[in-house]
Parts: structure tokens; sequence; C-alpha cells
């Protein structure tokens, strides 16, 4: 089995303002040390409005902490009001975008197109994207739980292929987790994750095993250890949690 490094991604969603963003990063730095990176291969994704105030920290401070966005679009430019191109995102030092997330679908209206759109127009620009999935309740409920999953992955890849696919992270969400304080046990998570590689397997078999799987889902210091201890759990996308720099970095040291 090859060895994937972990990954631990905190998506803040529309918190912080750009002197918080600076802040936060700081704060994070100090209570990391080169140890640290080495082992876990640590993303921030702030709002748009913070994404230079995070550059300009991470690039003055030499700092080994990469940088994400939270949403893209898929036109290169135009007449788009309100929305951010991938050149846009790149010429910030942008490593890897959040794409398909449970609340742009689910408030938003994206759709599996869209969010197809926005992973190839993604790697188009040079980075990476973060491809969230994941089922409802109801769904769950209901044991279409990996039926759902399988369909958003297969829908979210069409037309990636070759070192794109294998590059390509896999968030899986249960949307009955996120922001709930619900968390899936850490075997169903493991086995959902291992249905995401499985799947992802079927779409392109040489990068089955590449590919990290994440899992996100009220991630926090008390559940992550459990979480990473499954093989095919890569590391997380972390909500609430990644907005304390504290928790965070109780996150990413996960093994202590």
């Amino acid at each position: 089995m090859m060895t994937r490094k972990s990954l631990i991604v905190g998506n803040w969603k529309m918190n912080s303002s750009h002197l918080e963003t600076i802040q936060m990063v700081q704060k994070l730095s100090y209570r990391l040390d080169v140890g640290d990176y080495s082992r876990v291969e640590v993303v921030i994704c702030p709002p748009f409005t913070s994404l230079r105030s995070a550059q300009t920290v991470i690039e003055t401070d030499h700092l080994s902490i990469r940088l994400g966005a939270q949403n893209v679009d898929w036109h290169d430019n135009g007449a788009f009001t309100g929305e951010i191109a991938p050149s846009m995102l790149s010429k910030l030092s942008v490593r890897y975008v959040i794409v398909g997330h449970s609340e742009r679908r689910q408030i938003f209206g994206e759709t599996d197109e869209t969010v197809n759109r926005k992973l190839k127009a993604v790697l188009a620009a040079g980075m990476t994207p973060i491809l969230c999935v994941g089922e409802t309740e109801q769904e769950r409920d209901a044991d279409q739980a990996e039926s759902r999953v399988a369909s958003q992955i297969a829908e979210g890849l069409a037309g990636v292929s070759g070192d794109h696919l294998a590059s390509t992270v896999i968030a899986y969400e249960p949307i009955w987790a996120i922001g709930t304080g619900k968390t899936a046990s850490s075997d169903d998570a493991g086995s959902m994750c291992t249905l995401v590689r499985t799947t992802v397997e079927s779409v392109g078999h040489a990068a089955g095993e590449s590919v990290r799987v994440l899992y996100g889902g009220s991630v926090n210091p008390g559940n992550i250890a459990g979480l990473m201890a499954k093989r095919d759990i890569d590391g997380a996308l972390v909500g609430g949690a990644s907005l304390d720099p504290d928790s965070f970095a109780s996150v990413v040291r996960f093994w202590v």
C-alpha cells in the first residue's frame, strides 16, 4: 500500500475579517512545528476577502501552511457579477479549492454538473480540487447513502483522468453531521471512506490508492484520532474547530 500524507483542511466558511485572519494564521503557526508539517499537510480556507491577507502572512513568515479557497466559478472571466475565476485564486498562491460543499449544493442549488465544471476548471488552473460528497439523513435512513455518494463521485469526476484523478482530494461529509455536533462513528466513517476509494477505483483504477480521502462533519480534537485510525481516512475537512487555533492545532496533531 502506498503512503498518503495526511491532509487536514480548515474550512472557515463565512467567518473572519482580513484582520482576524492575520491573527488566526499567526496564532496557528505558533502552535505547530516542523515535525507537525512533516507528518501532515495543513490547509486553511478563509473567505475570499481574507485570502490576500492569509497569503501575505504565509509568504512573509515562510510558513508551511497551505492556502485554500471555499468556492470558485468555472469561467475564466466575463460578465459574472460576484463570481471568482480560477486564475484569480491561483495568482494568490491558492493550492486547494473546495467544490461541491453540501452548503453550496443545498443552499445555492449547485448540481453534480456544475460541481464537475468547477472541479475541471480548478485542475486546469493548476490547483487541487477538494470534491465534497455526502448523503442527507433521509437518504441514510432509506439505505441510499452508498448509492448517493457513489453517484456524486462518478458525476463529479466525469471527464477527469490520469494524474488529475489521482491528485484530486475527496471529502466525505454526511450532511446530517455538518455543524450539528453529530459525528458518524469511526467505523461508519471508515466504511464510507472505503466506499469512496473503491468508487474512484471503478472510475480510474490506478488512482484508487493515490487519491486522498477526508472525513468531514463536526470533526474536533476529541474524535480525530479515532477517525484517523481508519485505513481509508487520510485526513479531515474541519469546520467550527478550525476557527480556534488551539482546537485546530490539536486536530492537526492528532497523534499526540
